[in-house]
């Protein structure tokens, strides 16, 4: 980790370990029950398959546009997943510095990349998963905690990836794994999309996915998804922070219930969207 990525978070460094003296179940609950008194916010740093898509992209949709359905209407989120980033690319350009000024006490910050950490050809955004994509990981816990904030690790969610006999592969190498003991090092809570949306995959099937992926009459993209995709992985993500408690009850919604794709729009694209 360099000297600048750390002296971001150097500000918040007696908050970090007076936070860190606590049980990370006790640290979350505490933010939960404080935070309710209040509306927060749930900050989306990520890549692609989270972030927001615009007209000129549609149907492609990132779930992060459909988790506001599933959470209750006075919990925003501020989605600032962009398009090809990696943990590395996210922080060297620095998307991390307004997330952090912008962070309240009891606000979430969920953090899922990997999938262009694993570019080994790419210089600008690969990691090591078991070095430099940890460090990077670690920077963001420590940015939200030093603004009293609620750091969350998810894996990141699987592709469209099947073997000769219908079985749903994985394909993300050893940063879910790698994700899941920072989690654990760290005492946050983990949202093990990876493992989730895999099984999610498995019970579709090859041939149902296709329409939960962002596959048109021009492309067949196992990556990225149409509404169908963003929408299910957003409820994943949602009951996932149910169960880790770091969302109350009564600020989800829907878990349950048919959401329409019909909710799902792409506004124009701004100037400075990239």
């Amino acid at each position: 980790m360099t000297l600048g990525r750390r002296g971001a978070v150097a500000a918040g460094a007696g908050l970090v370990l007076a936070l860190a003296g606590r049980p990370a179940a006790a640290r979350t609950e505490e933010s939960a029950a404080e935070g309710s008194a209040r509306p927060r916010t749930l900050f989306i740093a990520g890549d692609s398959t989270a972030a927001q898509k615009y007209a000129d992209a549609a149907p492609e949709t990132g779930w992060g546009m459909a988790l506001p359905f599933f959470l209750h209407r006075e919990t925003a989120v501020a989605n600032h997943a962009v398009n090809g980033r990696s943990t590395k690319s996210f922080l060297d350009e620095g998307r991390l510095a307004p997330i952090t000024a912008a962070l309240r006490p009891c606000d979430v910050l969920l953090v899922q990349f990997g999938h262009n950490d694993s570019k080994t050809t790419d210089p600008a955004r690969y990691t090591d998963p078991w070095g430099s994509y940890q460090d990077n990981l670690r920077v963001f816990v420590e940015a939200a905690r030093s603004r009293g904030a609620v750091p969350v690790l998810a894996t990141s969610v699987e592709r469209r990836r099947f073997d000769a006999a219908g079985n749903a592969q994985r394909s993300l190498g050893d940063y879910p794994a790698a994700a899941r003991a920072v989690a654990a090092d760290s005492g946050v809570p983990l949202l093990d999309i990876e493992a989730l949306s895999l099984a999610l995959w498995q019970r579709l099937g090859p041939e149902a996915t296709k329409t939960y992926f962002n596959w048109t009459a021009t492309e067949q993209d196992n990556t990225h998804f149409n509404p169908p995709g963003a929408i299910e992985v957003a409820r994943l993500v949602a009951r996932d922070l149910l169960r880790t408690r770091v969302l109350a009850p009564r600020e989800t919604r829907r878990l349950d219930d048919t959401v329409p794709t019909r909710w799902i729009t792409w506004p124009p694209a701004p100037p400075s969207a990239s």
